[in-house]
């Protein structure tokens, strides 16, 4: 084992008689808790916290301790590994690798989406593509060159047991530990470790000073502005690292203001907020951390200067070089001026032919043609012209204008509902009462999977035993994006249990492996005949149903309803497919099932459970027996919904509500207001035969 190896926990435990400087010994600090401890307590999810001001000891720890998930965030421990190997000679960091078609793999960075197969790179540029891009790709061809256990082997080398690469990025199947793959995903680590080997990097322990100055580098490129580095100051320098998937966002980073630097890490997982913005719950919470700590150890400094993310104040004049809206709206309104126009792209970038149109528009206006937008000719310019491409209207116009009233909400007619199109039908006969663009084809994203499921049940009574037969999922079915059954390629579990699988949780990925399973049957193709000949035949098979059922406004290009050009049915359609849709005992049983689980067979014979949870939160309240939500971005969020009411069946349709809380709103205001329709009309019981 090279000498170079023991420069981390041992070394300092071990040897401060050899000149090497003992870390300062860690000290709680009180006002640190003071500042943090509220941020944390206020947190929608699971945190760990560990601080560090690395001259005086000065720390906060909350459950800094246990172990959490890393996400890209493990790519920091990967780097330290990859120098380490460099300096045992096992690794050339300027090796050329190349880039092969097979290495990419989706999610952050640039490589995947910017490169073709065959470029070559060294490893310390695939290093700095990990760090600084979070490169995917990249960090796999690094894991490559290192080897798939040589991070976990090296932080347990340097006594950081929990900090841990379980797999390659986006190749789960690559795993050398199968369990912590499935509690922690890519990686895993706690706040306590990653802190200290941030101190090691500070310090030059981590491998050797030259290799821990050439990592920091790396670590000061990171691109990531929305944690850490967000609300502090422009004169702090951030050595920094994040990672982000959708239920955990975590950064760790060494902080240095004038006075004293500081060790960073705050961990999240199982947060309420999952979106993927700028302002996530969890990137806050990381901001106002590291600036709550900034703080404590420059409070004058963290006062005075401006923050990352403030806004700049514009400059006074405008020359080559200047970025940003207002540089749009002046190329907007030179293209508007000029005559004829220079057709300037309208990128928010000042460059050679913004300045030539500048120069142009000052000699026209008897300016001095200097190309620099000052006082003088933003007035000769005038009013700048807006994004749609018009002036916006003088203040004195706007002012004196009365913007019309409407009428006031009559008393009588349907509640108002934020959903584009809604249908409300009778549960016993599929005939439609009562509607508002019903009959218009719209975007119907996942409720396509009641003709998905209606074809299966069609095929079924013909022939029982179907339903039994062992469905097997190809690459294809498992890697079908958006929601899932959470099937694996290989993976075989039977055709009634998949069609739980489908309509519970929405499988995206149940609907291509039903589909290749039986389109050959639907299709009359061989058993020979590929896969995705045999998904067409299914697909087909769904718009031979729809016209036999007399779907005038439906037409199915695909099994799950992911947006696509074609792909679309009416609310009244869809009243109608329902109602035969649930003629089906076990279609009924299914989608009025609020959860399910499911064993699963796994290649070589390996058996696991799953559990589906129903999407349609109408289940929790009583009357309400299913059917099928449905969400994308074209289509909005969208709702089958039945229900018995005062002995009589309902069907509500509701197409592009506002949002997923809005289609449960919409649905059962109308469900209400066609039960007082009906009511007043005498209607509730059953109609007699």
């Amino acid at each position: 084992m090279s000498p170079r190896l023991f420069r981390g926990p041992f070394l300092l435990l071990a040897c401060v008689a050899c000149g090497i400087a003992a870390t300062a010994a860690a000290a709680p600090d009180p006002q640190l808790a003071a500042r943090l401890q509220p941020l944390i307590d206020a947190h929608r999810g699971e945190v760990a916290v560990a601080v560090k001001e690395l001259d005086t000891g000065a720390e906060f720890a909350y459950r800094a301790d246990v172990p959490m998930p890393t996400a890209s965030l493990v790519k920091l421990p990967v780097m330290a590994a990859a120098y380490n190997a460099a300096a045992e000679g096992k690794l050339d960091l300027q090796k050329s690798i190349p880039l092969r078609e097979e290495d990419k793999v989706p999610g952050s960075g640039i490589l995947t989406s910017h490169f073709s197969a065959g470029l070559q790179l060294s490893v310390r540029d695939a290093i700095r593509l990990m760090i600084a891009y979070s490169d995917n790709t990249a960090t796999n061809l690094v894991v490559d060159q290192i080897g798939l256990p040589a991070t976990t082997e090296f932080m347990q080398r340097l006594g950081l047991p929990e900090t841990r690469l379980n797999s390659k990025v986006y190749r789960r199947d690559t795993t050398v530990d199968p369990e912590r793959s499935q509690q922690f995903g890519l990686g895993s680590t706690t706040a306590a470790e990653m802190v200290r080997l941030l101190e090691m990097l500070a310090r030059g322990e981590a491998v050797g000073a030259d290799a821990s100055g050439r990592m920091l580098e790396h670590l000061r490129a990171c691109e990531d502005p929305t944690k850490i580095v967000r609300l502090l100051p422009t004169t702090a320098k951030v050595a920094h690292k994040s990672g982000e998937v959708s239920a955990t966002r975590c950064e760790a980073g060494l902080v240095e203001g004038p006075r004293s630097r500081f060790a960073i890490c705050v961990l999240t997982t199982n947060n309420e907020d999952r979106r993927f913005h700028d302002d996530n719950d969890a990137h806050l919470l990381i901001s106002r951390i590291a600036l709550a700590a900034y703080e404590r150890f420059h409070p004058s400094e963290a006062a005075a200067a401006p923050a990352h993310d403030s806004a700049a104040p514009a400059p006074a004049a405008l020359a080559v070089g200047a970025g940003g809206k207002l540089v749009e709206d002046l190329q907007r309104t030179l293209n508007a001026r000029l005559e004829p126009s220079p057709q300037l792209g309208v990128d928010g970038d000042f460059g050679p032919a913004t300045q030539a149109a500048v120069v142009r528009f000052q000699e026209k206006a008897g300016l001095p043609a200097d190309g620099t937008v000052g006082p003088a000719t933003w007035e000769a310019l005038g009013p700048l012209v807006a994004a749609e491409g018009q002036a916006v209207p003088p203040p004195e116009q706007v002012n004196a204008e009365q913007a019309p009233r409407e009428s006031a909400d009559p008393l009588a007619g349907p509640p108002f509902v934020t959903c584009a199109a809604w249908a409300i039908g009778d549960g016993a006969t599929g005939e439609v009462l009562w509607g508002a663009r019903e009959n218009e084809s719209l975007d119907i994203a996942s409720t396509t999977k009641l003709m998905t499921a209606y074809v299966v049940a069609l095929l079924a009574a013909e022939a029982p035993e179907s339903l039994d037969e062992l469905v097997e999922f190809s690459s294809r079915a498992d890697e079908t994006v958006g929601s899932a059954a959470d099937i694996r390629a290989g993976e075989k579990l039977p055709a009634r249990e998949l069609l739980y699988g489908l309509l519970l949780p929405s499988g995206n990925d149940a609907s291509v492996a039903l589909a290749e399973h039986f389109g050959r049957r639907l299709g009359g193709l061989g058993a020979d005949a590929p896969p995705e000949e045999s998904y067409a035949a299914f697909v087909e098979a769904m718009n031979a149903a729809a016209r036999e059922l007399g779907l005038e406004e439906s037409s199915f290009r695909n099994t799950s309803g992911l947006t696509e050009e074609g792909h679309a049915a009416s609310a009244r359609d869809l009243v109608r497919l329902t109602h035969r849709a649930l003629e089906f005992p076990l279609l009924a049983e299914i989608v009025a099932t609020r959860q399910r689980g499911c064993e699963v067979e796994g290649p070589g014979g390996y058996r696991r459970h799953v559990v589906w949870r129903n999407t349609n939160e109408l289940l929790k309240i009583d009357g309400y027996d299913g059917v099928k939500t449905g969400t994308t971005a074209a289509a909005g969020a969208c709702l089958v919904a039945r229900g018995a009411f005062d002995g009589r069946e309902l069907i509500v349709v509701t197409l592009g509500s506002a949002a997923s809380p809005s289609r449960y709103a919409d649905a059962r205001n109308l469900m209400r207001w066609a039960r007082s329709q009906l009511a007043l009309a005498g209607e509730g019981a059953p109609r007699s035969e």
